[in-house]
């Protein structure tokens, strides 16, 4: 008896809290329902020759009538001019990376042991930073960095940049079967690579895109560079209607090939992987129910920092001699403070009106009357479905699965990115939200928030709304591996 009497006793919290959920989310819906059926009472007691005694007295005349459905047609001409402009996420397109560029971890521990003359102890290093790192043994490098020594020529970063970029750029044309012609506005990001002429030049001139396309070149946005390149052309559309853009993201890797051995910039190093991904926006009402998804909000926050601050992750012994992959103290401040005024300024946009006004009873109590509550931290689950966080690091992932309490299904895409792909900078939301479709879990009305952390410091969000339920797709760059995801990542993987 008592077994069943605490069951049900734990029970009813669960109950409380989802019938308050109920009740705040759908208050409104409650008092209109509850105003129309005491209305449609009472008129059903005025009987027939009650209504008509109300009605009679009501002389509407023509004039009456013309005044009163110009205001209505005002009104409504005022309302939807004043919406914003829709952006469709039509298709995107991952870089499917060629099987010679692959680079297992002892290789990497080889050619890095050669090309940077490591010492036993820079070695040992190499190898417990890739042990903890998270990352699997399919990840890719372009080829320059496979040669001893690497070739660090503009001529090879320029292949690299081709072979990533057109490769995703060939797969989304074929998906959408758009013309390049059609092509209004083009954005490419790559943060450590910036050439002359641009890489969006090269674009333009390999598809033959129309001489007034408007094209923006992006460097130095960091990691969230992706979501920064969104959020610009969500700004370009609300100024400019019936348009199509593409937004390449990219990080080429070979001309930031780091040959030294400061443990804070080795870290970045053994993480970042190749990866490319090309996306087709647009405005145009045509694309409305062809696309897969819509951009509900884009919400973009820095925190200023010193540059010692900017460095990505250092590597620190404990007191016990085991190695720990860390944020430095200053970054993770700073990160935190990032991701806090972004989730704030988000959670009023996507949160229901329960998780609000909890959030805000919470505060006002610990602010104005002094009372020993910890902070409440909402629950993100009930406003997305899926979650796609930036696959920096595993602390990272790490950090913000504790941070916003969600489940190991809610950072599967992410951790499996990660395994797969390795970092792969600005272009790891996508591989993540690829890796969803393809599990086949992506339906009608499900919402997404991808989240990317950047150089500055920067923490930059996008929610999108699925249109309608996406099959799973017979490629992209899932596709000869997906059956085996997900796997156990262990915290350590012995390399020997």
């Amino acid at each position: 008896m008592s077994q069943v009497h605490d069951s049900s006793t734990s029970v009813l919290p669960k109950y409380a809290k989802l019938g308050f959920q109920y009740l705040v989310n759908h208050f409104l819906t409650i008092i209109l329902i509850t105003i129309i059926s005491t209305l449609f009472i009472k008129v059903l007691r005025f009987g027939p020759h009650g209504i008509l005694s109300i009605w009679n007295p009501l002389q509407l005349d023509l004039i009456k009538v013309q005044c009163t459905f110009f205001v209505v047609i005002f009104v409504l001409t005022l309302y939807f001019m004043s919406k914003p402009r829709p952006v469709y996420l039509v298709e995107f397109a991952c870089f499917k990376q060629p099987p010679h560029c692959r680079l297992s971890s002892a290789a990497f521990i080889e050619h890095s042991k050669i090309n940077m003359s490591l010492d036993p102890k820079g070695v040992h290093f190499l190898r417990r930073v890739l042990e903890r790192s998270g990352l699997g043994e399919e990840t890719y490098l372009p080829e320059s960095l496979h040669y001893i020594p690497p070739q660090l020529t503009l001529t090879a970063a320029r292949e690299e940049a081709e072979m990533v970029i057109f490769s995703a750029m060939d797969s989304l044309l074929e998906k959408t079967g758009i013309n390049p012609e059609h092509i209004d506005v083009l954005v490419v990001n790559c943060s450590g690579c910036a050439p002359t002429p641009t890489l969006s030049d090269m674009v333009i001139n390999k598809y033959k895109m129309r001489h007034d396309v408007k094209s923006f070149n992006l460097s130095g946005m960091g990691c969230s560079a992706s979501v920064i390149a969104v959020d610009l052309v969500r700004r370009l559309f609300q100024a400019h209607a019936n348009i199509n853009a593409v937004i390449v993201s990219v990080e080429i890797l070979t001309p930031n090939y780091y040959g030294g051995k400061e443990k804070a910039m080795l870290v970045p190093y053994c993480l970042f992987r190749m990866g490319s991904t090309a996306i087709l926006l647009s405005n145009r009402k045509s694309f409305r129910h062809r696309a897969k998804y819509s951009l509900l909000h884009t919400v973009r926050t820095h925190k200023g920092a010193d540059d010692k601050a900017y460095g990505c992750a250092v590597q620190q012994e404990d007191l016990e001699g085991n190695l720990g992959v860390l944020l430095s103290k200053e970054l993770m401040m700073i990160a935190g403070e990032a991701l806090k005024l972004n989730m704030t300024t988000l959670a009023r946009l996507v949160l229901p009106a329960s998780e609000q006004l909890i959030f805000a009873i919470n505060f006002i109590g610990r602010k104005i009357f002094s009372l020993k509550w910890k902070p409440y931290i909402p629950d993100f689950k009930l406003a997305f479905e899926h979650f796609c966080i930036h696959a920096g690091g595993r602390a990272v992932i790490d950090e913000l699965q504790n941070s916003l309490q969600l489940s190991t299904e809610n950072v599967e895409a992410s951790r499996m990115t990660l395994h797969r792909f390795g970092n792969t900078s600005s272009t790891s939301l996508w591989y993540e939200l690829s890796y969803i479709e393809s599990k086949g879990r992506m339906k009608k009305g499900d919402r997404v928030w991808q989240i990317a952390f950047g150089s500055g410091f920067k923490c930059n969000s996008a929610v999108w709304r699925c249109n309608k339920t996406v099959e799973t797709p017979i490629d992209g760059p899932w596709r000869d591996c997906i059956q085996n995801y997900p796997v156990h990542v262990p915290q350590v993987v012995k390399l020997g």
